[in-house]
């Protein structure tokens, strides 16, 4: 019996200070990626773009109806599948090779390493459990790779028009990823950096040495409000309590 049909795949929510957030809510958690929007005077920030399973911008006409910078926080494929769909698309040096050619993309349990099946739920081996259209085949999924039209390093700008955020290179989970810091707010798009959950650094790419010395980092950023690639938002609290776990675990 095939899954569901949810032709708007997409959910929206505000969560402030001009922010949206974007989910797929028919993903597996564990590739179901958080995808920022964030209204500026002049131009919009995307930060992230999903699987790319069914379009961002048909979802959220209103929202993309101005110039819109997409950014890729790291190059894995639940980050990039709808980055095709903007002019401007954003990403540091070491992940844009990863971008242009995905190495790896499924829908499929069994197309994971075994030791990453464990983290994945539901009962059958697909990782969504509706489709966006009748016609759909998970089997058949890609992701459409695309070169960046930018590419940032540490200490980057990206402006909006009256708003402006600060591009952090945070290496570990990949060795291109990127937060944007927003100082004027304490916001911190974290991508998949910080997480309140099992932070990743054993993946193909990964370094435990940069990522504590990322940590390091992030521990000295005074964030008021982290909006990460995955689960829910959390504020600074959480923050010293996410870092101060992984830098006893590892550091």
């Amino acid at each position: 019996m095939r899954n569901p049909i949810d032709e708007r795949w997409f959910e929206r929510r505000d969560a402030g200070d001009g922010v949206t957030l974007l989910t797929e809510p028919h993903v597996d958690p564990f590739v179901r990626c958080n995808c920022w929007h964030v209204r500026g005077r002049d131009r919009d920030l995307l930060v992230d773009t999903g699987l790319g399973i069914a379009s961002l911008r048909v979802f959220a006409p209103d929202l993309f109806d101005r110039p819109c910078v997409a950014i890729a926080s790291h190059g894995h494929y639940d980050h990039i599948g709808g980055l095709h769909e903007f002019e401007t698309r954003v990403a540091h040096a070491l992940d844009a090779p990863a971008i242009a050619r995905p190495a790896f993309a499924s829908l499929l349990v069994s197309d994971f390493p075994p030791e990453f099946r464990d983290e994945l739920a539901g009962d059958g081996d697909e990782l969504i459990d509706a489709y966006p259209s009748a016609a759909f085949d998970p089997a058949s999924y890609r992701v459409e790779g695309v070169e960046p039209t930018r590419v940032v390093e540490d200490g980057d700008a990206v402006e909006l028009g009256g708003r402006a955020f600060e591009v952090l290179h945070l290496p570990g989970h990949t060795p291109g990823s990127i937060a944007l810091w927003e100082e004027a707010t304490g916001l911190l798009f974290a991508g998949d950096v910080i997480y309140d959950g099992v932070l990743l650094d054993d993946l193909p790419g990964s370094s435990v040495a940069d990522y504590v010395a990322s940590m390091r980092r992030l521990r000295e950023l005074p964030v008021s409000t982290v909006h990460a690639g995955h689960y829910p938002s959390f504020g600074r609290a959480r923050y010293i309590e996410l870092i101060d776990a992984y830098l006893a675990a590892r550091g």
